[in-house]
């Protein structure tokens, strides 16, 4: 599996929504049809730090073996952060099926990177050509 594609598309993706929740909380409220308030602003501002921490965490280590017990700390965490928000994002689309379909895209594209962590984690990662 190609890893550093992997890494940098999901670098760029947590880049985005963190660049998007620092700087824009009040305007992704509202999109998503939340009333705001600046405690929520607060707390989607912090968010966005991790995000974005997390993807500079991912851009970094692009280049670097991953996969079996290469970067396996990197792996794991990915696969840990993409499994539970998947998982979070499906339980609140089934038990609220009323919320607006970008947490029905938002659900699709972490379960397909915690697919894509998994396989990571789980396989041995095959060197590169010279």
């Amino acid at each position: 599996m190609n890893t550093k594609l992997v890494m940098t598309l999901s670098s760029a993706v947590l880049g985005l929504a963190g660049i998007a929740l620092t700087f824009l909380p009040a305007e992704i409220l509202t999109g998503l049809a939340i009333s705001s308030s600046k405690p929520q602003e607060f707390l989607l501002q912090i968010i966005g730090a991790l995000y974005f921490a997390f993807a500079m965490l991912n851009w970094m280590t692009k280049a670097s073996l991953i996969g079996g017990i290469y970067n396996r700390p990197i792996a794991i965490a990915n696969l840990t952060h993409f499994v539970i928000v998947a998982l979070a994002l499906v339980k609140g689309v089934v038990s609220t099926p009323d919320l607006p379909t970008a947490f029905l895209a938002a659900a699709v594209v972490y379960f397909i990177f915690a697919v894509l962590f998994g396989i990571i984690l789980f396989k041995h990662p095959v060197p590169e050509k010279s």
